[in-house]
């Protein structure tokens, strides 16, 4: 029978220390952080071009909202007829 101690038979050259807590904790962050910006970006060819839009949306929203306040303040009056 074969025994499986790390000091027998030279298989102390295979044994993995753990690394450091802090370097580990380091690791485990940029791996999330990895896998946060795939599943961002999944399914999207061009990332600056879906920004670039993103953008543009919002401004046009801000014109909307700031025209629409404008013409609250207006004299604005329809004449129907």
């Amino acid at each position: 029978m074969g025994l499986c101690l790390p000091c027998l038979g030279g298989a102390a050259d295979q044994v993995v220390e753990t690394p450091d807590p802090e370097l580990r904790r380091q690791q485990l962050a940029e791996a999330a952080e990895k896998r946060q910006m795939e599943a961002a970006s999944r399914g999207i060819k061009n990332l600056s071009s879906v920004e670039q839009k993103k953008r543009k949306q919002e401004e046009m929203e801000k014109r909307l909202e700031s025209g629409s306040h404008e013409s609250e303040k207006g004299n604005l009056r329809w004449q129907v007829g």
